[in-house]
């Protein structure tokens, strides 16, 4: 791609970082010249004034963290890798201290704490969208077998759906999902363990060894050459014409939303773990990579809705896809595409190919989200680069996106963080389950041999 012109002006003590804070002609020569942006989001309210408004409550996220409970047993009888959790799956919350102190080097204050989530690493996907897409296969599953008489109620023994009669049961039923890859994989791999077809549509720029890993497990992959939102409309549009063609939505899942979103319910016993407290005076930054918005738009929500405002959440996008920070800085939400501002919605992170938003989290993210900013393909190879340098992480670009925040944000001059110290939480969304070629090959592009 073509070196891109340094946009002149921008805003106060921010133009010469190249940043812009608000959708006015400083934000729009940027984000139009591919260059890194900020936006603080304006419509940012206190959660209790619009906790009982918004179509998720925290009683519906709660609800779903009981299903991931529930069918546990049955989780640690299909895939071994789940046996030492008891079915759960969660990931570790752990401090970055070489990378922290390396960023404090570049300028993060003295006091602020560096931690990784490690979703990159979660068991079996290896991915954030682990928890999304197992929720929506379990609620499809669920609702089938106590429909079909596989299970007498909802306390009985989730286990009867690992038997035969169950596996060919689900079998005459099909999965379907649009995907750039990692929820392909979720979606893939835990529903062909419980026995159902699964077929993902994967855009162009999914990359091969996702399909390969799909195969593998028996899904079926259909190969679109256009983006991601145009392979979503191919399910979507399939899907109904087929009642034993269940299709999840990741624009439109409530069902992948409040998998997404128990990630924040669990966050507060990690954060007592590791000894960090909350509060106004040292409030707690979350660092999303951010595509179509659904995985960072749960647990932006169910961080905050946990924590309260103390907890603040900022996505991170690539610069030829920022599409939920357009969204969002337009008013358009969903109406919006990146290809409007003569982006072309190609990156190095596949994760986060997105030219349009989900509109379902875009508008619930208007109260939600502090903020959200833009990163280059060349900082995020550099990320994966130093994350794998710094502290041993195999991370992908897309979650490498997330290393960019800390500094992101504290340059941003936000006043909710002006003389606070802050803990940063890095969130990893994937990378654990990249072969050795592929990771390699992402070093060499950095300039770094593994």
């Amino acid at each position: 791609m073509p070196a891109r012109k340094q946009p002149a002006g921008g805003i106060g003590g921010l133009a010469a970082l190249g940043y812009a804070v608000s959708m006015d002609n400083a934000l729009t020569i940027g984000l139009r010249a591919g260059q890194p942006v900020f936006f603080a989001n304006p419509g940012r309210l206190p959660i209790a004034s619009v906790a009982g408004s918004l179509p998720v409550r925290l009683a519906d996220i709660e609800a779903a963290g009981e299903r991931l409970k529930r069918f546990a047993p049955l989780l640690a009888e299909l895939f071994p890798e789940l046996a030492p959790s008891g079915g759960l799956v969660e990931s570790a919350l752990f401090p970055a201290p070489v990378l922290e102190r390396r960023l404090k080097a570049a300028g993060l204050p003295a006091g602020d704490r560096v931690f990784v989530k490690a979703d990159h690493a979660l068991p079996v996907v290896g991915s954030v969208k682990a928890r999304g897409g197992l929720h929506a296969v379990l609620a499809v599953a669920e609702a089938l077998a106590l429909d079909g008489g596989l299970l007498a109620g909802p306390d009985d023994d989730c286990r009867r759906m690992a038997e035969p009669a169950a596996r060919n049961f689900f079998s005459s039923h099909t999965l379907s999902v649009g995907s750039t890859g990692n929820l392909g994989l979720s979606i893939g791999v835990f529903g062909r363990g419980l026995g159902f077809g699964v077929t993902v549509h994967m855009s162009a720029e999914a990359r091969a060894w996702k399909k390969e890993m799909l195969r593998r497990v028996g899904a079926t992959v259909v190969e679109h050459p256009g983006d991601y939102a145009a392979a979503c409309a191919v399910a979507r549009e399939e899907a109904g014409h087929s009642p034993r063609l269940h299709f999840i939505d990741d624009e439109n899942s409530l069902d992948l939303l409040l998998g997404y979103a128990v990630a924040g319910l669990r966050l507060p016993q990690q954060l007592a773990g590791c000894r960090i407290a909350v509060s106004a005076g040292h409030p707690l930054c979350l660092h999303l990579p951010c595509g179509v918005g659904g995985a960072p738009g749960g647990i932006a929500l169910g961080t905050r809705l946990t924590l309260g405002d103390a907890a603040l959440a900022f996505f991170v996008e690539p610069t030829e896809a920022p599409a939920l920070l357009l969204g969002l800085a337009t008013g358009r939400h969903g109406g919006i595409s990146a290809a409007e501002y003569g982006l072309t919605g190609r990156t190095v992170a596949d994760g986060l190919a997105v030219s349009r938003p989900s509109d379902l989290v875009c508008r619930l993210m208007v109260p939600v989200l502090d903020g959200a900013h833009t990163v280059g393909d060349a900082a995020m190879l550099g990320h994966v680069a130093e994350a794998f340098d710094a502290e041993a992480l195999r991370l992908e670009p897309s979650a490498a996106a997330a290393l960019a925040g800390p500094l992101a944000v504290r340059r941003a001059n936000l006043p909710v963080l002006a003389g606070r110290p802050a803990t940063h939480i890095c969130w990893a969304t994937g990378g654990s389950l990249l072969p050795d070629a592929e990771f390699a090959a992402l070093l060499a592009r950095a300039g770094t041999r593994p």
